[in-house]
């Protein structure tokens, strides 16, 4: 049993930012809740840890690094003479804490296997909505930030925009866990430059070269360590085993799997049917379940699943080939011949070991503008307001197609 007055302004420890402190109890008590406390158990980069050894860190990490910097944009904005109430500091902490709560395993993998058509922000704020009505309606002014429906405009950029606090902490934070330093941007300068004008959140122009950094690094990062082609395929040999596992549970094929997993393989979840129940389980589903069933899954009868699970637990990946063309019938074709004829699968289960898509890689959105404040008070877009010919070709988006096959 927990103390009913146990001390709860706690400090911690973090490898990046020192001391992190946790303000008041109501974050406290978030953190100490069981649906936070799952965010330990997913990784915040997928299976990029195959590629970089060091990104085992998680999204519980990630969280308390965003609490960490948006307290310090708030001291920033306030002594700028930014209007946030108290009620509205807390609600944007419990916003920034709570934005990822709804990711599965293995972070983007799960939304395109076995749940359907809801993304990690959806399932986030039914999270947020449940925790509001345990905590007596203390968190529905984070719900009315988190869902940009405050009029003041600022304050969702703070927790969503092109230069918000979520990705100020999760570059500087995966570049300090991969090793790759392009994406160790200044978040502290960064947010030293912030400030409010016509209600939208800006960059003072003293601090444009910072900005243009960020979003160098941001498109680095995404080619170096997001989209990089080993964690891509991983992630894609990833989605097509648990889709051959939610196939054969629909076809009523006994699976090893935990409580949770079991729920989902074999019910057809979607937006549609995301019920409280569906919430309650999901929030008991974590990276360990999806690993511990991948593991089991080598000795299943079905070639498919055992194979497809061998490779990912020994690291055995696809190959796999980028080019700026879409992959041609031809190619696809040779391909389809040569696997075929090296495996021995039958020709409708080619789909699990022949796998093509695209990636797409766009540094500025300038439909999402980041404005910079320019010496006479004007609000100016970064990609005309810099003498960086790079910004400019940062909005135009980078398409690369891929094939994988085993090697």
């Amino acid at each position: 049993m927990k103390k009913k007055n146990a001390n709860k302004l706690k400090i911690l420890n973090d490898p990046i930012y020192g001391f992190i402190q946790i303000p008041n109890s109501l974050i406290f008590d978030l953190i100490e809740h069981p649906y936070f406390q799952r965010l330990r158990r997913i990784s915040q980069m997928g299976l990029s840890s195959l590629v970089y050894p060091g990104a085992n860190h998680t999204r519980f990490h990630h969280a308390l690094g965003c609490i960490y910097l948006m307290q310090k944009a708030i001291r920033v904005l306030r002594f700028k003479q930014v209007d946030i109430s108290t009620d509205e500091e807390n609600a944007l902490l419990v916003a920034i804490l709570l934005h990822d709560i709804g990711h599965g395993p293995f972070s983007h993998a799960l939304e395109h296997s076995i749940v359907d058509g809801i993304t990690h922000e959806e399932i986030s704020l039914k999270f947020m909505n449940e925790l509001n009505d345990e905590f007596n309606g203390r968190l529905s002014l984070a719900i009315k930030i988190f869902e940009g429906k405050h009029p003041k405009k600022y304050l969702n950029q703070l927790i969503a925009s092109q230069l918000d606090i979520d990705r100020l902490d999760y570059l500087r934070r995966d570049s300090f866990y991969t090793g790759v330093t392009e994406g160790n941007i200044s978040s502290d300068r960064l947010i030293a430059m912030m400030n409010v004008k016509y209600n939208e959140l800006v960059i003072e122009h003293k601090g444009i070269y910072s900005v243009e950094k960020f979003l160098i690094a941001r498109r680095l990062m995404y080619w170096q360590v997001y989209l990089h082609k080993t964690g891509l395929v991983a992630e894609q040999m990833l989605v097509k085993l648990l889709k051959r596992a939610k196939g054969l549970a629909e076809n009523n094929v006994e699976l090893f799997a935990s409580t949770p997993l079991k729920y989902f393989l074999y019910n057809k979840i979607d937006a549609t049917n995301f019920s409280d129940e569906t919430l309650h389980t999901f929030a008991k589903l974590d990276d360990f379940d999806i690993f511990s069933a991948i593991k089991e899954w080598i000795h299943h009868e079905d070639k498919v699943l055992s194979l497809l699970s061998k490779m990912i637990v020994n690291r055995n990946l696809f190959k796999i080939e980028l080019q700026k063309n879409p992959i041609s019938d031809e190619k696809l074709n040779k391909k389809r011949s040569k696997v075929l004829a090296k495996t021995s699968i039958k020709t409708s289960e080619i789909e699990y070991f022949l796998l093509t898509g695209s990636i797409e890689n766009q540094a500025y959105n300038l439909n999402n503008p980041l404005f910079i404040l320019n010496k006479k008070g004007k609000l100016v877009d970064i990609s005309k307001a810099s003498d960086q010919l790079n910004i400019q070709a940062l909005t135009k988006p980078v398409i690369k197609h891929f094939i994988c096959y085993p090697k």
